[in-house]
C-alpha cells in the first residue's frame, strides 16, 4: 500500500492523513462493539496518537462507557457524528485506533486479527488465513516486530498516562 492516505467523516467536515501503515487492525466482534457501531463488528487500526495528522475540523470527544468498565473516548464530527476514532483506556490519548470505515478508500486495510469472536455474530465468516481468538490475544503472539518496536517506543508516555490516573 503506498502512503500517505487520507480519511474523514461523512460531511467531510473533519479531515485526516495517515502517514505509515497502523500498528494492528482489529476486527472487534464484542457485544459492545456492535452495540456502540449498530454493526456486526468495529473495525479500528491502531496508530501512534501523533501519526493521524488533523488536515480540517476539530473533533468532539464523548466520554463513553466501555464492558471493561474503563471507558473510552470516541472523537465524533461535531456535525455529522460521525466517529473517527477511539482513544482506549489502555493507553489514552497515546494512541488512536482510526475506524477503517472513515477512510477515503477502506478497502486499503483488511482486519490482521478479529478478537471477541466468542459473541460474534453467527453468521460472520471469518477468513481462516486471518488469525481469531475468542478473547483477546498475546501481543507478541500476534503482531509484527516492527509493531512491537513502535509500541515499545511508545510506552515511557503510556506508563505515564496510566500513572497519572492511579
Amino acid at each position: 500500500m503506498t502512503y500517505p492516505i487520507e480519511g474523514g467523516c461523512g460531511c467531510a467536515y473533519i479531515r485526516y492523513r495517515l502517514a505509515k501503515a497502523p500498528m494492528i487492525v482489529h476486527c472487534c466482534h464484542c457485544r459492545w462493539c456492535q452495540r456502540e457501531s449498530g454493526a456486526a463488528f468495529a473495525l479500528n487500526a491502531m496508530y501512534e496518537a501523533d501519526e493521524v495528522v488533523n488536515l480540517a475540523g476539530d473533533a468532539d470527544v464523548v466520554n463513553t462507557p466501555s464492558a471493561s468498565g474503563s471507558g473510552q473516548q470516541i472523537a465524533r464530527c461535531p456535525k455529522c457524528r460521525v466517529a473517527i476514532w477511539s482513544h482506549y483506556a489502555g493507553s489514552g490519548p497515546v494512541t488512536k485506533f482510526v475506524r477503517v470505515g472513515t477512510l477515503d478508500n477502506p478497502d486499503l486495510m483488511a482486519p490482521d486479527v478479529h478478537i471477541f469472536t466468542g459473541t460474534k455474530q453467527p453468521w460472520v465468516i471469518i477468513p481462516s488465513n486471518v488469525p481469531a481468538f475468542a478473547e483477546f490475544y498475546e501481543r507478541e503472539a500476534v503482531w509484527s516486530a516492527e509493531a512491537l518496536a513502535r509500541r515499545l517506543q511508545l510506552m515511557p508516555q503510556i506508563e505515564a498516562y496510566q500513572a497519572a490516573l492511579r
